[in-house]
């Protein structure tokens, strides 16, 4: 029996950049490998239905829904319309995040209030509209999507991106602690150097001539600072998001998964 078989998973940014494949699209195809059935949920419905149609090729049930996460209406439409397809939601995944340059004081207010508005929004709404569910069910599991950045400095100023998405860390252990006499499960996952399309983009802002960048050359260099000596990818962010839905992980809620090769245990 598969892991999940039974299962109804909520996906916010479900979608991805330019047809690649992103940590959203990736662990909504993995949880319908499992056996959930999908509500893929992205700003742009086309990315969520081309998610949809990797999902049903393989023989999985998906729908695809459209959605700002950071707007109230939207979200409690989108969460009614998951419910309406599949009359349940046990697995809400929380990916939505944005990336900007910016130390402490170069960084523009406009930036900062973005960023704030997006990254702490992106898990606070849908997790807001999607427990009442969980707790008239008792039961239900939240995985938000933070980063290592969120620990401690990489080298590079991400001030306001780093400070979110920190503040996603203590969200879920708040959650967790809060929600756990409800029967809900809350974790957070914190990718490393994830090669991404987001990514991919953000060093092709910074780059003085996009065209030339050497992409092999580049993930050389990064898989340097790599204990495993590779960057990693949306899949591997995918299986422990897997896991953390799955039964193997009833006892484990209020925590963080690091998924960075090791990155975050060398000084």
């Amino acid at each position: 029996m598969k892991r999940l078989e039974g299962k109804v998973a909520l996906v916010t940014g479900a979608g991805s950049m330019n047809g690649g494949m992103g940590n959203g699209k990736a662990t909504a195809i993995r949880l319908a490998q499992e056996g959930a059935r999908i509500c893929a949920l992205d700003l742009h419905l086309a990315a969520a239905e081309e998610t949809c149609e990797l999902i049903r090729a393989e023989g999985g049930s998906a729908v695809a829904l459209a959605a700002d996460v950071t707007q109230e209406d939207q979200v409690q439409t989108a969460v009614a319309q998951c419910l309406s397809e599949f009359g349940q939601i046990d697995i809400l995944q929380n990916n939505v995040g944005i990336l900007k340059t910016g130390g402490a004081m170069d960084s523009t207010v406009e930036d900062w209030d973005q960023l704030v508005h997006v990254n702490m929004k992106a898990v606070f709404l849908p997790t807001k509209h999607v427990l009442p569910h969980f707790v008239d069910r008792k039961a239900g599991i939240v995985t938000n999507i933070s980063s290592i950045a969120g620990l401690r400095y990489l080298g590079t100023p991400y001030i306001g991106y780093n400070a979110t998405k920190g503040s996603i860390i203590s969200f879920t252990r708040n959650l967790a602690a809060e929600m756990a006499p409800h029967g809900v499960r809350a974790n957070a996952i914190l990718p490393g150097f994830i090669d991404t399309p987001m990514a991919r983009d953000i060093t092709e802002q910074k780059s003085e001539d996009p065209d030339a960048i050497d992409w092999d050359a580049l993930d050389r260099q990064r898989a340097e600072r790599i204990p495993l000596g590779r960057v990693g990818t949306p899949w591997d962010v995918a299986n422990a998001a897997v896991f953390l839905s799955s039964d193997e992980a009833s006892y484990i809620t209020g925590t963080e998964i690091t998924v960075d090769g090791g990155v975050s245990c060398r000084v």
